[in-house]
């Protein structure tokens, strides 16, 4: 049964604040022509009609695209947040006054209000759960709610992290439903996660601080596709950049894309600022924070704030206070000061707008269809992680390029023979 009340403060229902959040996601809605396209073709066939279906992503103006886009397919919603300082009111507000879709959200709630919130959602017995961080499924996998777990018949998993969070639940044998990894689309992590997340985290790290990127020694932890977008941007600023890495072929890639390659303990000696995103916890810890240079800035673009040890810098430091919104100073016992932004959680959505709706147009696109998918296939599909089907893959990619205006060779049908032809040759 769906849930007829959001406990969210009262403001988050005005009229006027919904009204801001729908001229927002009316701008985001033109940058992003695939999904526009889906919705139309939604609301003709109803694919989703009647599928339950709950959501945990970030709650942004391209989220509110993706959301019309589903409930225009038919589809029952609720929704919560992937992380607590990305919620913008504004949207929860239009999603509530305007799409009359229930939202358990509010920007800067608290972990408990968090987890309430994705209990809320899970109340309503989603049968698809859309995750960003896996969130949602841990939680249905949890023991505590076995009626919810045997309603839920697949999920979607949005970001890397989440990804190998359900891939860890598939080896250990206790995934009990089919999850597509939409975030391992060709058209999600080489565009949403390059480009998406290296603008996204410079954009918070400049709006935090307004600092001069130029000259500057930036340090990235991690070279997979969002470390390469990172790196990538910081150095079209103009920045000196390092890179960290625990795989040597990343590391070789990050050496020979002309980047220097150091172990954290050296580049926190020289970094003025240094960013994490990796997926992982404790990149920069303890044994580093006396290390950093005085002034050092620190950011995280991973999905959790795990990956700076907050804690351990807290219990370190002799004080700490706010100097700006979204930057927190640390003074050490050895008088250096330390800067930490937006509390260790995702630099790019807290302290900026998330990637840009261009780009978030693929990898919801990926998403609408990814769902349309499991609606329909899902009786054929063993508990486990799936691939996004290439099909949808390459119609994305073909939606976007007839977006731009933008089009390409095809085989004729003598190459396509030639390529066919293992006696083909010289």
């Amino acid at each position: 049964m769906m849930a007829t009340a959001t406990p969210v403060p009262s403001d988050i229902r005005d009229p006027g604040l919904a009204e801001q959040g729908k001229r927002r996601t009316d701008w985001a809605a033109r940058q992003m022509p695939v999904l526009r396209g889906i919705a139309e073709r939604f609301a003709k066939e109803r694919p989703l009609q009647g599928v339950r279906i709950g959501v945990s992503l970030h709650i942004t103006t391209e989220t509110a695209v993706l959301l019309r886009t589903l409930r225009a397919g038919g589809a029952q919603l609720a929704v919560c947040p992937s992380n607590p300082l990305s919620t913008r009111d504004d949207v929860c507000a239009t999603l509530v006054v305007d799409e009359q879709i229930p939202v358990f959200a509010w920007y800067g709630e608290d972990l408990p209000s968090y987890y309430r919130h994705v209990a809320a959602v899970l109340a309503t017995r989603p049968q698809i759960v859309m995750d960003d961080g896996a969130d949602l499924i841990a939680a249905l996998h949890s023991g505590e709610d076995a009626a919810g777990l045997a309603a839920a018949i697949g999920g979607i998993e949005e970001t890397t992290t989440g990804v190998i969070r359900v891939r860890s639940m598939d080896a250990s044998g206790v995934l009990r439903f089919p999850v597509i990894a939409v975030n391992d689309a060709l058209t999600k992590h080489l565009y949403d996660n390059r480009y998406g997340t290296g603008q996204n985290t410079i954009d918070g790290i400049l709006r935090a601080t307004n600092v001069l990127l130029a000259g500057a020694t930036f340090a990235v932890a991690g070279y997979g596709w969002c470390g390469r977008g990172i790196a990538m941007r910081a150095r079209g600023m103009g920045a000196q950049v390092i890179v960290t890495e625990i795989d040597p072929v990343k590391a070789l890639e990050a050496h020979m894309d002309g980047f220097r390659v150091l172990p954290m303990a050296e580049a926190v000696r020289e970094a003025d600022i240094v960013v994490t995103v990796t997926g992982g916890h404790g990149v920069v810890s303890a044994d580093h924070f006396e290390s950093l240079k005085d002034g050092a800035i620190l950011a995280n673009s991973g999905h959790f704030d795990v990956e700076v040890d907050v804690a351990a810098l807290r219990a370190l430091a002799v004080t700490r206070r706010p100097v700006r919104e979204h930057i927190e100073e640390y003074v050490l016992p050895s008088g250096k000061h330390v800067y930490l932004l937006a509390e260790g959680r995702l630099v790019g959505q807290a302290a900026a707008e998330a990637s840009p709706a261009a780009l978030m147009d693929m990898s919801f696109a990926n998403q609408a269809l990814c769902t349309e998918y499991l609606a329909r296939e899902h009786p054929g599909l063993e508990p486990g992680v799936y691939d996004v089907p290439a099909a949808i893959d390459r119609q994305v990619a073909q939606l976007k390029l007839t977006a731009l205006g933008i089009r390409i060779d095809q085989l004729s049908p003598d190459q396509e023979q030639y390529l066919a032809s293992w006696q083909s040759g010289t």
